[in-house]
């Protein structure tokens, strides 16, 4: 059963960027198989998806937040990432990194435990 874990700042200043880590604990980063995700939960809203990064590398974002997001990885560490530029108190949320067989959300089947983020002076 593979483990995904978040990692990163619980706090972030706005106008700063919100940078986070996911590491995996088994080698399917760079598998077929799979996507892997951010997926946010704001205070008292839904899920929402963020975006994603596919086995090739190319990744997919949502487009309200394509311009301040940014997914990449490495999978020589294990890892995934997200950073969010211009972060705003909008931007608090609890944070999970996923792995999914398709870009929906619903396809996910291993979450991490999720992080809290929030975006205060």
């Amino acid at each position: 059963q593979v483990q995904l874990q978040e990692s990163g700042p619980g706090l972030v200043k706005p106008s700063q960027t919100l940078s986070l880590t996911c590491t995996v604990s088994d080698d399917t980063l760079a598998s077929a198989a799979y996507y892997w995700f951010w997926v946010r939960q704001p205070p008292g809203k839904g899920l929402e998806w963020m975006g994603a990064i596919a086995y090739s590398g190319n990744t997919y974002t949502n487009p309200s937040l394509k311009s301040r997001t940014s997914i990449s990885r490495d999978t020589s560490k294990k890892q995934f990432t997200l950073e969010l530029t211009s972060a705003t108190p909008e931007d608090s949320a609890v944070y999970y990194c996923a792995r999914g067989n398709s870009l929906v959300i619903g396809s996910a089947e291993s979450w991490g435990q999720g992080t809290q983020v929030t975006v205060s002076s």
